[in-house]
């Protein structure tokens, strides 16, 4: 048995009924929908037409947001139906970046996740949806895709059908019959920030112009078919600062064991030198940054009072609960290397070598994680694992020499990293210039760049990202080490520190800055 929806938009006539209908048997809030009804125009005054799409969760066979869910608050049934369970989920908003159909929200009643789940309470009791019992035109059918007597199935079996964005490979079963494609592609649509009878809430509206900005930019036109003309409103980037903070804590936790580990001899590591300090410095460091990265994810949760969920209700397919079980593995790794660096008889060696694994897994994650977030192509780069550890090792080495003046007294005890700093702001440009530079997989991720290259961003890009935090610590390190002016290389280390902070708060903004639907 698998429940899907079929749309005939040869019969929709765009009145909201089934909107209306499922706010109030759902008791969905002001402002938030599980299904809606958008309107595209296409041609120029005479002679134009409009087209409705009817939008909502797709309830796939393979979905994203289930696996992504770190608490298994979504779930797909036996019937087909992905459910959702309010009691588990902790308003991590990672169903929201996962679905590429936009089909989730925060209840702001109840600060968790909420969607469609097919009125599952009605049709347990033989009844249908009430969006199919309220159309006026029957435009919405609903029933069991693999039961061939069924309306629904046989429909899909007679008729040309569509479904939403195919190359994402989730297998959606809301098939539309007779809707033109740029209904049903955002990237066809001229967005518009406003409406004629219609406004967009204000921060939404600058994020369509930021876009729209952009298309109307690129070279051969804008590649859109129609224009937006009524929309319903759409949570403008679930995940903000805390979430790019938290990229940027963790590369340097990760980065001061990785480094540490890398620099120094394995049997020197701890010992007598000139080296000491990274025997205890290096972990203390990991540790003080382990728990900022810990506090923003946790402050970042809508249901805060929930992030032992994480750990006690996890879902094993998710790399958010996989990423809490290493960083919790990291910090005990991190704490025995403490311990062995103050202990005075240095750090063993199986410490080192387990410092160093889980620090990449620590930083790499991430990886995987917004690997698992579908719904933003441009966070799909097969770069970014690569990434995420350079920035981590350039992070820790940076780190490691503000720390070594501070703790040492003598700047000179950082130049020690001075060559891994310069070997690693050399990867970290060749992979900006790799992710930002060439040809990129689909429409969206070529207009994500944009918005970073020549778009709103591209100040802080060029400025603060290149210069400020590639190029000019280069060239500090390179003048520091000839002039021997420790000065200079504690401004490399802070100004690299800075570029990268940078860039992760622009690749998470870029990342969600275009529409799903």
């Amino acid at each position: 048995m698998r429940y899907g929806f079929v749309i005939d938009h040869r019969r929709c006539i765009g009145c909201h009924a089934c909107t209306v209908a499922c706010k109030e048997e759902n008791r969905v809030p002001l402002g938030a929908f599980r299904t809606w009804v958008k309107y595209v125009e296409k041609g120029a005054f005479p002679d134009t037409r409009r087209y409705f799409s009817v939008l909502r969760c797709n309830h796939c066979d393979d979905a994203p947001c289930v696996a992504i869910c770190p608490t298994v608050a979504l779930y797909r049934r036996a019937d087909g139906i992905v459910d959702f369970d309010g009691e588990r989920c902790i308003g991590c908003k990672s169903c929201m970046q996962g679905c590429p159909y936009d089909a989730l929200y925060i209840d702001p009643a109840t600060n968790t996740a909420a969607k469609c789940h097919y009125c599952a309470h009605r049709v347990e009791v033989g009844l249908e949806p009430a969006c199919v019992i309220v159309c006026p035109e029957q435009a919405i059918i609903a029933g069991d895709l693999d039961d061939p007597r069924t309306p629904i199935a046989r429909l899909v079996a007679r008729e040309q059908v569509q479904v939403r964005k195919p190359e994402q490979g989730t297998r959606p079963k809301v098939y539309y019959v007779g809707a033109d494609a740029s209904a049903l592609a955002p990237s066809l649509q001229r967005p518009q920030a406003s409406f004629v009878f219609g406004q967009r809430p204000a921060a939404e509206r600058d994020l369509i112009q930021m876009v729209a900005d952009v298309q109307a930019q690129a070279r051969g036109g804008d590649g859109a078919v129609s224009r937006t003309v009524y929309d319903a409103p759409h949570a403008p980037r679930p995940w903000g600062w805390r979430v790019a903070a938290y990229l940027w804590t963790k590369s340097i936790a990760a980065g001061a064991l990785m480094t540490a580990a890398m620099t120094v001899p394995l049997e020197r590591a701890g010992h007598a030198g000139g080296q000491a300090w990274l025997g205890w410095g290096a972990p203390l460091l990991a540790l003080v940054f382990l728990a900022i990265t810990t506090a923003l994810l946790v402050l970042d949760l809508k249901r805060p009072d929930r992030f032992l969920y994480v750990l006690f209700k996890a879902n094993p397919r998710s790399w958010l609960a996989r990423g809490a079980w290493i960083l919790i593995a990291y910090g005990l790794v991190a704490a025995l290397w403490l311990t062995g660096g103050l202990g005075g008889g240095g750090v063993p060696t199986v410490v080192i070598l387990l410092g160093l694994l889980l620090g990449a897994a620590t930083a790499g994650y991430s990886a995987f994680l917004f690997g698992q977030a579908e719904g933003r192509d441009f966070w799909q780069s097969p770069l970014l694992l690569p990434h995420l550890l350079v920035a981590a090792l350039l992070a820790g080495a940076a780190s490691l020499i503000v720390l070594a003046a501070v703790i040492t007294g003598d700047a000179a005890a950082g130049a020690i990293l001075d060559a891994p700093l310069l070997g690693f702001l050399v990867l970290h440009g060749v992979l900006l210039f790799s992710e930002l530079g060439v040809t990129h997989a689909n429409l969206d991720v070529a207009r994500a760049a944009a918005l970073v290259t020549r778009g709103p961003w591209r100040r802080a890009f060029w400025a603060g990202v290149v210069v400020a935090g590639v190029l000019a610590p280069f060239a500090l390190i390179v003048a520091a080490d000839a002039l021997d002016l420790w000065p200079l290389r504690l401004a490399a280390a802070a100004l690299a520190l800075a570029g990268l902070w940078i860039w992760e708060d622009i690749w998470v903004k870029a990342g969600q800055s275009i529409p799903l639907s």
